[in-house]
């Protein structure tokens, strides 16, 4: 029988104030949405680009890894899943409740990612204008540039949300094709047997392989995201400072152990739903590296440069025919740029909590730095200390603009995304480590991660750590034996 804690209002504890009550029967289907929006959101660069390219030079051999990395990724978006449905708070907010130096887990977030948006989204636009110029006249510069700009205006202009509903749709479309093109020329099912062996190429190349492992289901800033996810379909109801949803509006406060018992059974539901995004996701990516090791290395193409749209829509070509170059070179570009913009929205979202955060704007005596962004937002005429024009700050400036440049210098999407997919790899045991931290020390004792759950999620903090150790280790010249 579950038994409630009695300790749940403690100082050093967390509980939402309010919690609904959880959905019962085929009520329970509608609230996996997030788990599917969160796997379309996966189509994207680590998809798109990186799987093929594994597939086409290593064949089946890593699939092993692609699975136990989608294993992880479940761990890791339940326990971020975990501590917003319990107390009503972003992740992001939790952190800073961490003990240690003021804001420290904030700063270890907020300085890589921003990093990680930058050249993110200045690869994706470079990859989707590559593959624009294939079929239509003008040169990748201008599609590139031309949908950051569109995606930054449609985030400023508040019309993000629907243009979601239809690049999700779209994306869908590339999926079934995707998944339908590689049960066509897998030659059998036991094909992938050997795969599934955890085992290393003799010319396993790490530097070419991190990237694919830091972008596979959406990497560090989809396990971030998946939170914010969570919180805006209300899973255990409101989030706190939102005031309470038109589901709770007629629900009367509980007690605790009632709000524990609710939020104990929320957690079910959300767990399911990420699996679902989980196991979705890992199926469009075995499928992408179906088509890598069975259309692309036979050839000896491992997509290159600005020739990987090119490669790619030849991909389905080969199988369907013209029509199906069409389509997935449409599904790139659809699926690319539904990636830019959740991108631009979800990392402004970020950095405008992170920067309120740290500089005390939500609290009666902003820090100085606070002062400071007000006072240059009135020179300005913006008013800084607003969330949401802070957010769209950051999606002009951070998200658009430097994204731009860095394009402009580079051009190459696969040297781009290379670097974003090692920080992503390189930040993810971060996110982990903080947040099972933050689970295991603030969360009533009977809506912590079990131990099987925090051994899980501390094997996931090892793996990434260790890729990313050794990475960077050889990055310093200290070749390993």
């Amino acid at each position: 029988m579950y038994r409630a804690a009695t300790r749940a209002t403690t100082s050093d504890q967390r509980l939402r104030s309010q919690a609904a009550p959880p959905p019962q029967g085929r009520q329970r289907l509608r609230w996996y949405g997030p788990g599917l929006v969160w796997m379309l959101s996966s189509v994207g660069s680590g998809s798109v680009l990186f799987t093929p390219r594994i597939g086409s030079r290593y064949g089946y051999a890593l699939a092993w890894l692609a699975l136990l990395t989608a294993v992880l990724m479940w761990v890791m978006i339940r326990e971020v899943g975990r501590y917003t449905v319990a107390t009503g708070r972003t992740i992001l907010d939790g952190y800073r409740d961490l003990p240690g130096p003021r804001d420290w887990a904030l700063w270890l977030i907020f300085v890589p990612q921003l990093v990680a948006a930058v050249v993110t989204i200045a690869g994706i636009a470079a990859l989707a204008g590559s593959a624009l110029m294939i079929e239509l006249p003008g040169g990748q510069a201008v599609y590139a540039i031309g949908l950051i700009v569109l995606s930054c205006l449609l985030v400023v202009s508040g019309r993000y949300s629907g243009m979601e509903k239809v690049t999700a749709a779209l994306s869908a479309v590339l999926v079934l094709a995707i998944v339908a093109t590689a049960v066509r020329v897998l030659p059998s099912p036991g094909t992938m047997a050997g795969g599934l062996v955890p085992q290393l190429p003799s010319d396993f190349d790490l530097y070419f392989v991190l990237p694919w492992i830091g972008f596979i289901l959406a990497g560090a800033a989809g396990i971030m995201w998946y939170s914010y996810w969570v919180a805006s379909r209300g899973y255990g109801g409101a989030v706190t400072g939102d005031g309470p949803d038109a589901r709770n509006r007629s629900e009367k406060r509980v007690d605790p152990a009632e709000r524990e018992r609710r939020v104990h059974r929320w957690l079910g539901v959300m767990g399911r739903a990420a699996a679902l995004g989980v196991v979705g996701g890992a199926l469009i990516i075995l499928s992408f590296l179906v088509l890598g090791a069975e259309l692309l290395r036979p050839q000896g193409i491992v997509p290159e440069g600005i020739d990987v749209a090119r490669d790619l829509t030849g991909l389905l070509g080969d199988v369907w025919g013209d029509w199906g170059r069409w389509l997935l070179l449409v599904g790139i570009v659809i699926a690319l740029w539904g990636t830019v913009l959740a991108n631009q929205d979800g990392w402004g979202r970020t950095f405008a909590d992170a920067t309120i955060m740290i500089t005390r704007l939500d609290k009666d005596q902003p820090a100085a730095a606070g002062r400071l962004l007000a006072q240059v937002g009135r020179r300005l005429r913006l008013n800084l200390t607003d969330r949401e024009t802070l957010k769209n700050a950051y999606a002009v400036v951070v998200v658009t603009a430097l994204p731009i440049l860095v394009f402009l210098l580079v051009r190459q999407p696969v040297d781009i995304l290379s670097v974003a997919g090692v920080v992503a790899a390189v930040h993810t045991p971060v996110l982990v480590v903080l947040t099972l931290l933050l689970n295991r020390r603030h969360l009533p004792p009977e809506l912590r991660p079990n131990a099987f759950t925090t051994t899980a999620a501390g094997f996931a903090a090892v793996w990434y750590g260790a890729f990313a150790a050794v990475y960077l280790l050889n990055l310093a010249g200290v070749q390993l034996a």
